[in-house]
């Protein structure tokens, strides 16, 4: 079976049971993160014709025993806490699980990539694992406003892909000065200008003609904060003004860009160790 990344969820059309967490009916451009747990049994052999995937495996304490094949090649290949399987596009994928398994799956468009990834049957890999979990943790709680930090994450991913899993490794930049004063007030003004929008960080790189890794890199040089935090701390800071002001707490969570009351009350602590309500109550 051949799939279209662009045009269907690989999961929907190959697992029996839908993902635990998705970020599929957010529709974001590039990639979809999801968290699986799925009955032993086989699937058919795959190919994604326009992405990568990786399989971030998550069963704590337990081995789950598997005959694979990937890339034509079939072997047992039992996969445990921390393992990862590498599959890029167009590379056949089956597998026959005899246990049930939990995982991340993580499929890419190929855009980012600066060469061609190599398959990998179950390899340990502490960072894609970390990276994963991170990743679920945000979501889970916040799936709407969590679209920047997820891509920055994405971005993370890649990099490492490039480095340990491709046909050669990327050619390494060394930016020393951050972004330019004109870029940095452009994207700036523009994140200030659109706090009550969904954020992607293709957007604001956009804007600085700089690749999203490269702009992740120098955005942080020169404010001392990756794109998602300084934007949290934005919306967070205008909150503040607006509650100041006597607006309710609903309507500036809505105008700053938060998904709801609960993730401003949480950020608002984080940085302010007071709530929202006790600006309200003490202006």
């Amino acid at each position: 079976m051949i799939i279209d990344f662009k045009k269907h969820n690989p999961s929907d059309l190959l697992l029996p049971r839908p993902a635990i967490l998705s970020t599929y009916p957010a529709r974001w451009d590039g990639f979809v993160f999801e968290h699986h747990c799925q009955p032993a049994g086989e699937s058919d052999e795959v190919s994604i014709i326009n992405g990568h995937a990786v399989l971030i495996f998550t069963h704590i304490n337990k081995r789950v025993h598997a005959e694979r094949k990937l890339d034509g090649k079939l072997r047992d290949d039992p996969v445990q806490e921390g393992d990862v399987i590498i599959i890029p596009q167009g590379v056949g994928h089956g597998v026959r699980a005899y246990d049930e398994a939990e995982f991340f799956a993580l499929v890419m468009a190929p855009t980012n990539f600066e060469s061609q990834l190599i398959p990998h049957f179950a390899t340990s890999d502490s960072l894609l694992y970390q990276i994963g979990l991170a990743m679920k943790t945000v979501l889970e709680n916040d799936l709407t406003g969590s679209r920047l930090y997820a891509e920055t994450m994405v971005n993370a991913v890649t990099v490492h892909l490039m480095q340990h899993y491709a046909t050669k490794k990327p050619i390494a930049h060394n930016y020393k000065s951050g972004l330019s004063p004109s870029q940095l007030k452009l994207v700036i003004e523009y994140i200030n200008e659109h706090l009550d929008e969904d954020l992607s960080l293709n957007e604001l790189s956009t804007l600085t003609q700089i690749s999203p890794h490269y702009f992740s890199q120098l955005f942080k040089q020169a404010t001392g904060v990756p794109p998602h935090k300084y934007v949290i701390n934005c919306r967070v800071n205008r909150a503040k003004e607006l509650l100041q002001k006597g607006e309710s707490i609903s309507q500036v969570a809505q105008q700053v860009g938060f998904a709801n009351q609960s993730h401003l009350n949480l950020h608002f602590v984080r940085q302010f160790g007071t709530t929202p309500k006790q600006i309200l109550k003490n202006r």
